[in-house]
């Protein structure tokens, strides 16, 4: 699936509550660390698309995708809970 269809899915998802998660790799002396962090959260479709697209185009080096999720859920049960995979070959 490609990158786009992964965020329609996220922002035409059933449930209310829109999440941005942000992906990236921030080097140091000990080495590079892997960090996702929820940047944006919101009931508006419209506006958590369009707060993504500038995500996206004033941070062109971080990861970004946008999930629909429930209210009072714990999203560990759930098939797919948000989050954003980094790899070891990430870290290098």
């Amino acid at each position: 699936m490609e990158y786009e269809q992964y965020i329609k899915m996220g922002l035409e998802g059933e449930a209310p509550l829109k999440l941005i998660l942000c992906g990236n790799v921030e080097a140091s002396e000990e080495g590079n660390t892997g960090v996702v962090a929820v940047v944006y959260a919101s009931t508006d479709k419209i506006q958590t698309e369009k707060v993504l697209r500038e995500l996206i185009k004033n941070n062109p080096d971080n990861y970004y995708m946008v999930y629909s999720v429930p209210y009072d859920t714990d999203l560990t049960v759930t098939e797919h809970y948000p989050s954003i995979e980094i790899s070891k070959a990430d870290l290098e």
